[in-house]
């Protein structure tokens, strides 16, 4: 007989019948989870509804009992989206919360949900449909980015940008050429996502503790109601219980995703953080994105990119630490897999935020042509083009490469341009140069002369933007 030293509230635990003592409030707060995962409430009552409607249709629970709990949710979806519900401790996550509020609420047939059915694979069927809507949401965002992108680069198909290599002067590039680099990246992100929200939207309901069921469930059913469907509209169900309730590799590959793109808006970011500075003098950001400096008068810091480029560490720490909470895990689940939740909720926060600011930072820039072109003027950008033109009069690219460095370490001495040598001084490195040199030794020359597909020539960066203009509208929604 239980002593009433240790006697406790049974009804408080779903499990307590097998215990003696309550736990301690040091080992609930240390085991709770409900104060972040709580915003999975919304995937939970979902994912509930659909189980209990298979519930009743496979006549496990009767037709008055799934009539108590629709409107119970209901009620329970009301309480939360007003603020009203009562989140608490003792109740550890958001699923028993919800489940004790149904069962306040409409009696045992709040009891009889759980029918057939663990926390384990119900908490891997609400992550998994929380995660495919953001994951939709991101990708109106990474479209958001892109647009926003081909804007700027429409605009600047003409500006001349030196491009660079190992941060030296290397070739004259299209600005809007430039820009559609980060276009790409993202459009791969993009398309990450777009693949790896196949593998996310998979059914672990039905696997319940590890084993599967007695019950005669039918999992096809639920994963129809929730959308868990594949192409050719089939159900598309995880196929072994241990895996279902196990398996965060869909967890890890929306974080590298993100890693991803974080890592590119990280790349956009150094740039633009170099382009402002006055050393480049390229670009401005509006003063909505940036911030003063509490002694120095002067100063306009690009405090939006610079933290972009610091959040991208985060993610990718994110990435690293869930990689190492399953590295060591047997089958099947593990409370190591509570640990999953706030890396996957933080990265996708992350990005969400990250994305919205960048979509309107790129359309706040102010570009500085002169400046850029400046910049190409100093480092020599058409000297590649110098070779070719000797290419194109017989000389084999190594000879000219050879012939073109004598040139630029004239002009070097000199303190000109390639372009500013006289005729008569460049016919000195190679007698088969002519005057029609300079057309090739012109920043716009270099510019143009590239127009093969994927070249920089501006004719070929108003095809790109245009293709990927059809791309993003023709994008699966």
């Amino acid at each position: 007989m239980t002593s009433p030293a240790n006697q406790f509230d049974k009804k408080s635990e779903a499990w307590s019948a097998l215990f003696s003592e309550p736990m301690s409030d040091l080992v609930k707060r240390y085991t709770s989870s409900v104060f972040f995962d709580k915003r999975l409430w919304q995937a939970d009552i979902t994912g509930s509804l659909a189980h209990a409607a298979m519930l009743a249709h496979q006549g496990i629970i009767s037709a008055a009992d799934h009539q108590s709990i629709q409107t119970g949710m209901a009620t329970v979806w009301h309480e939360i989206e007003s603020g009203q519900f009562e989140w608490k401790l003792d109740l550890e996550d958001v699923h028993l919360n919800i489940e004790a509020r149904l069962t306040q609420l409409v009696g045992d047939a709040g009891k009889r949900l759980h029918t057939g059915r663990s926390r384990n694979d119900q908490v891997a069927t609400d992550v998994r449909l929380w995660l495919r809507g953001e994951i939709d949401l991101i990708g109106e965002l990474l479209t958001d980015v892109q647009n926003a992108l081909l804007a700027i680069a429409e605009k600047n198909a003409e500006v001349i940008l030196p491009g660079f290599t190992h941060l030296q002067v290397a070739q004259p590039v299209s600005f809007g050429h430039h820009l559609l680099a980060y276009v790409e990246m993202f459009s791969r992100d993009a398309e990450r996502l777009h693949d790896l929200r196949v593998r996310v939207n998979r059914l672990p309901l039905g696997a319940a503790a590890l084993a599967g069921t007695s019950y005669p469930l039918d999992r096809e059913m639920v994963a129809k109601t929730l959308g868990m469907v594949d192409a050719q509209g089939q159900a598309a169900i995880c196929q072994n219980s241990l895996d279902a309730v196990s398996d965060r590799d869909f967890a890890i590959e929306f974080t590298a995703a993100a890693t991803l793109a974080m890592v590119h808006i990280s790349r956009l970011s150094e740039e633009l953080i170099l382009w402002m500075s006055q050393s480049f003098g390229f670009i401005d950001l509006a003063d909505r994105f940036c911030t003063g400096s509490s002694i120095m008068p002067q100063k306009k810091n690009p405090d939006v990119p610079e933290l972009a480029r610091g959040k991208t560490g985060r993610v990718v720490g994110h990435l690293m630490g869930l990689i190492t909470l399953m590295k060591g895990q047997p089958l099947a689940y593990n409370k190591d897999n509570q640990e999953d939740k706030e890396p996957l909720f933080d990265t996708v926060d992350t990005l969400k935020d990250t994305l919205r600011i960048f979509a309107e930072l790129v359309g706040g820039i102010t570009v500085k042509p002169e400046a850029m072109e400046r910049a190409a003027r100093k480092g020599y950008a058409t000297a590649t083009d110098l070779a070719d033109y000797l290419v194109k009069k017989g000389l084999a690219f190594r000879d000219a490469h050879e012939v073109v460095a004598h040139a630029v370490k004239t002009a070097i001495q000199k303190g000109v341009d390639l372009s500013e040598l006289p005729l008569a001084e460049l016919q000195q490195f190679h007698p088969q140069i002519e005057a029609d040199v300079f057309d090739c030794l012109s920043l716009r020359g270099s510019l143009n002369a590239r127009n093969t597909l994927g070249g920089t020539a501006p004719a070929q960066v108003r095809l790109q933007i245009a293709r990927h203009r059809l791309r993003l509208a023709q994008a699966p929604s």
